[in-house]
């Protein structure tokens, strides 16, 4: 499958979340099952720069996270049949760099490593200025498929 780009209404429809949790603005290359990268805008008129910190507002480190994630899952919501799957994380190890102020721009670049049985094994790296802020190992689970492999509950 070829790659493509999706601007910020058109990822919604592989991205379940909406503002103020949507935390990516466009997507500028995806290849489905294999990487996506794109970015989010930061603006002083994000929702969390007031409060994280006063004086000082940086990006938290969760929603730095959530961005990484969230661009994974576009990676494997393009692939066919999965559009508008949503997903759940199983684990993360993450390591920040620098703090990510407002005026920047959040550059995203995400990797499937291995997709089975709804388990996607993927890694992360954001950038600022060219410098990475963040980078993630993830875990991350489309729950629908992966319920199908799972043994069986016993009924009491």
């Amino acid at each position: 499958m070829d790659t493509f780009s999706l601007n910020c209404i058109e990822l919604q429809a592989y991205q379940p979340n909406r503002y103020p949790f949507l935390m990516i603005d466009h997507v500028d290359e995806v290849s489905p099952g294999k990487y996506a990268r794109g970015y989010k805008n930061l603006t002083m008129n994000e929702w969390y720069f007031p409060v994280h910190f006063p004086g000082g507002p940086n990006m938290p480190g969760a929603l730095q996270l959530e961005a990484l994630a969230q661009m994974l899952t576009v990676a494997i919501t393009t692939l066919p049949g999965l559009k508008g799957m949503v997903t759940h994380a199983l684990q993360h190890t993450v390591r920040y760099r620098k703090e990510v102020l407002p005026g920047k721009k959040f550059e995203i670049d995400t990797e499937v490593l291995s997709w089975k049985r709804g388990i996607c094994k993927g890694r992360g790296v954001a950038r600022v200025d060219g410098e990475i802020a963040c980078e993630a190992d993830m875990l991350i689970t489309i729950p629908q498929i992966l319920e199908q492999y799972l043994p069986k509950k016993a009924l009491a």
